[in-house]
């Protein structure tokens, strides 16, 4: 049976991949909010003392974290987004969960994680010219790009393979009810359970494939 660090899974996508891997392998959920899946440790990713209570707190060995928590701006996709709207506050914290967080998780847990595997879930809005405003969001999931091709070289003498999956729009029953609603732009959306698939590939990689990326789109986008 596997140990499998799921970060973000209180809800959205973060949640079904701690459901997902609950049936069958240990899972150990961070999450400010209670998660319903595995073994649940309260903690608040935008805070770097609880980053490093909770990794302290966890047994090794670890064979995997997936990163899954993220955040966007109040706006974020909607007509009503502006730079000049979103508060000091606001980007700070995109910037702690988002990029920051997942740094510091991979660091704290770099020994438990020996011989193990590191999946971060990124965004397409982090690749070159999406042509997307979000300024905190994007800069974040394009941060992540190079923090997790950077860990691949430096956690490669640990045995430790990183991967990062860029996805677009997930289809989240907050996602599709936005997009009903007209509070986010149309557009099309991933089945979760096509995410689920690309995480289980990732998953399935020996040790040896390390620094892979996997960005996936709706049709037609």
């Amino acid at each position: 049976m596997r140990r499998i660090v799921v970060a973000g899974a209180s809800r959205g996508f973060g949640a079904a991949v701690a459901r997902h891997y609950s049936a069958g392998d240990a899972v150990i959920s961070l999450s400010r909010g209670r998660s319903a899946h595995g073994t649940w440790l309260p903690c608040d990713l935008s805070d770097p003392a609880q980053i490093a209570d909770v990794a302290g707190r966890i047994a090794g060995p670890v064979d995997a974290l997936i990163f899954v928590a993220g955040i966007w701006e109040a706006e974020a996709f909607s007509p009503g987004y502006s730079l000049a709207g979103s508060s000091v506050d606001e980007i700070s914290r995109i910037l702690a969960i988002n990029l920051q967080a997942p740094i510091l998780l991979a660091k704290a847990l770099t020994a438990k994680l020996a011989g193990g595997r590191i999946i971060l879930i990124g965004s397409t809005s982090g690749l070159d010219h999406t042509g997307t405003p979000e300024v905190a969001y994007n800069a974040s999931k394009a941060g992540l790009r190079g923090a997790a091709q950077a860990m691949a070289h430096a956690l490669a003498g640990q045995g430790i393979a990183v991967s990062i999956l860029n996805p677009g729009d997930i289809g989240t029953d907050d996602v599709l009810a936005a997009k009903d609603d007209g509070t986010m732009r149309p557009g099309g959306s991933l089945p979760m359970s096509d995410l689920l698939a690309a995480v289980d590939l990732l998953m399935a990689l020996s040790p040896q494939a390390s620094s892979c990326e996997i960005n996936l789109v709706p049709l037609g986008q």
